[in-house]
């Protein structure tokens, strides 16, 4: 009975391996149209620490070309072949959120690098494994509608991607403009990959907006704005949180002055007052990144990517004192940990995650900021 009792604790060992390391799966849009939002974070996991919360870390990268459908393959791969623990992205909405049936059916938690806060609201069933690093477009719009507001803009023209990310922003500033009283005088919408949005922006320019708001990302977020530009727009541009680098300011070059963009503090780290909580951890990974060969500037794209290590880090020296990296018991345990972060104050805020909460950012985690001189300026 004893020898029996041994042989069957061996089988079950070998049915259930655990690691050595942490293994992390990473998801990103480094090709296709979104590639000026995922190649930053490609650059990025080069800096990621080799070891978070005491234990030795495997970073497992994989670019799904900005293709939700690739992003469902390399989540299969990542969770069945190689056993992650979490997986951190992808980088875009509508990945993310063919993501979240997966991740709920084999207990993997993720950290999306996407905006829309549809991606972990409500943070209920298959959410609960869901959390996220950059600013949700509730909180983004409210500070733009603050500075429309301050601009006394009465009426303003939308227009987005056909896709999760550009429909959320709109349903969400919409519903905000309209309870503010200001007019929504058009709403249209173009594909990401589209090179020509000329109808949609005649219709805009037709209705004479004080303002204009884009809801989109990346360097496809250019054609709206260069579009209203060529055709004698004066009114104020407004973009998303989701053209916040430079490549952005390459694309669309002049046409791009004056524009207003909500950013995560890291854009303007050295503007920022010396008692923001951002500040230290901005500089710190500004120094970092740009250290990369070929880098470039900053982006907040690839701070959202080490943002996510910070939770993790904190997370990981938990989860290790309950289970072993590569079993379930693990991954649950990680989940926890996530979900109860406090004060982990990364490039882009400060994150306290809780059961009703999986982005954990306040205020503090939002500025505005305007192109002024092909720069990015805090407006204050």
């Amino acid at each position: 009975m004893k020898k029996l009792i041994i042989a069957v604790v061996a089988i079950l060992t070998q049915a259930v391996p655990s690691h050595a390391e942490v293994r992390i799966g990473v998801i990103i849009s480094a090709t296709g149209p979104a590639a000026s939002v995922g190649i930053t974070q490609q650059r990025a996991v080069t800096i990621l620490p080799r070891k978070l919360g005491g234990q030795d870390v495997r970073y497992i990268l994989l670019d799904d070309a900005s293709d939700a459908s690739a992003t469902v393959t390399d989540a299969r791969k990542l969770i069945t072949e190689e056993k992650v623990d979490a997986i951190v992205g992808p980088s875009l909405t509508p990945n993310s959120l063919a993501l979240l049936d997966i991740v709920a059916e084999s207990k993997t938690p993720m950290i999306s690098l996407a905006g829309s806060a549809l991606i972990v609201d409500p943070p209920t069933d298959k959410r609960r494994w869901v959390f996220k690093t950059p600013q949700s477009d509730a909180q983004m719009a409210s500070i733009v509608l603050d500075h429309m507001k301050r601009k006394n803009v009465k009426s303003v023209g939308l227009i987005g991607f056909t896709d999760a990310y550009g429909e959320g922003w709109i349903k969400v500033l919409t519903g905000l403009l309209e309870g503010a009283g200001i007019k929504v005088v058009a709403s249209e919408r173009y594909q990401r990959t589209d090179t020509s949005v000329l109808g949609q922006v005649l219709k805009i320019i037709s209705q004479n907006p004080d303002a204009v708001f884009v809801a989109a990302s990346g360097t496809p977020a250019a054609l709206p704005q260069t579009t209203l530009v060529e055709r004698g727009y004066k009114g104020l541009i407004y973009q998303t949180h989701g053209v916040a680098n430079n490549d952005f300011l390459r694309i669309g070059g002049k046409a791009l002055e004056g524009t207003f963009v909500p950013a995560g503090p890291v854009l303007v780290a050295e503007q920022l007052p010396d008692g923001h909580p951002a500040k230290a951890a901005g500089l710190d990974f500004i120094e970092r990144y740009e250290a990369i060969p070929d880098a470039g500037a900053r982006s907040t794209f690839a701070a959202y990517l080490w943002d996510a290590q910070l939770i993790l880090n904190r997370a990981i020296s938990v989860a290790s004192d309950i289970a072993k990296p590569g079993t379930e018991e693990f991954r649950v345990a990680l989940r926890d940990a996530i979900e109860n972060v406090k004060n982990v104050a990364g490039p882009n805020g400060v994150y306290n995650m809780s059961p009703a909460d999986h982005l954990g950012l306040d205020e503090r985690s939002r500025v505005m900021t305007q192109i002024v001189d092909g720069k990015w300026r805090l407006v204050q």
